[in-house]
């Protein structure tokens, strides 16, 4: 996986906020060990899966090995992508998502979404769902920053794309090594979702971390560590 000593390439897709900034506490963690590169998605424009998909595409790191993590919003992004097998990809990993809607009784209100924006949500909802028992003050004020800056269009647009999508077809395409990283208490993500990649991919690695939805903010040092692991045996 390194090329003559140098950093491998992780290339990050953020989840339903699409700041990317979230992903700190990993890079912070991860250290000089990965040349970690953060794919954003523009905070006000109307997209859904298949042009979210097109903007990674065009980030992809040309003409280099690398490795893409798609967190949460961004899994079925990252399965299409690596289904497509792209040159230089040499494994994926999938955190704290899913291949069809985990919640389809919570994203069918995705209309709701159009009038409210993200911004607008109880923070005490936000906790519960995405942090849990391992909130705290720095937590909930980089999550607060990150979702304020996702307009009300842009957010519905992704509920949409999360209430619709599957890609279950897809997995069955990814010939590189592929690394679920899953979190024990997470109240967003069922563990039916990963179960379903499991299926589909039996060869799949799972590794589980106690931590909430928010997995890569809460358990970094974890996270990082199992990222290392499956980066070694590439």
């Amino acid at each position: 996986m390194r090329r003559n000593g140098s950093a491998p390439i992780l290339v990050l897709l953020p989840g339903m906020d699409g700041t990317g900034s979230l992903f700190q506490p990993l890079i912070d963690q991860l250290g000089c060990s990965f040349d970690s590169r953060v794919v954003r998605y523009p905070a006000t424009e109307v997209l859904g899966y298949e042009a979210l998909q097109r903007l990674v595409i065009s980030s992809l790191p040309k003409d280099e090995p690398f490795v893409l993590l798609g967190e949460s919003f961004s899994g079925p992004i990252a399965i299409s992508i690596a289904a497509a097998q792209p040159p230089g990809l040499t494994g994926l990993i999938l955190c704290s998502t899913f291949a069809v809607s985990p919640r389809p009784l919570i994203t069918a209100l995705w209309p709701l979404a159009r009038a409210l924006s993200p911004r607008r949500a109880p923070s005490a909802a936000l906790d519960y769902l995405l942090l849990g028992r391992y909130s705290s003050t720095a937590l909930r004020s980089a999550l607060a920053s990150a979702v304020s800056q996702l307009s009300a269009a842009a957010f519905s647009a992704r509920m949409r794309a999360v209430h619709t999508v599957n890609v279950l077809a897809k997995l069955k395409s990814i010939s590189v090594p592929v690394l679920y990283l899953q979190a024990t208490e997470d109240r967003l993500v069922p563990p039916s979702s990963c179960a379903l990649v499991q299926r589909e991919l039996p060869a799949i690695r799972v590794v589980s971390i106690t931590a909430p939805h928010c997995l890569l903010q809460a358990a970094a040092g974890d996270a990082a560590l199992a990222i290392g692991t499956f980066a070694e045996q590439l």
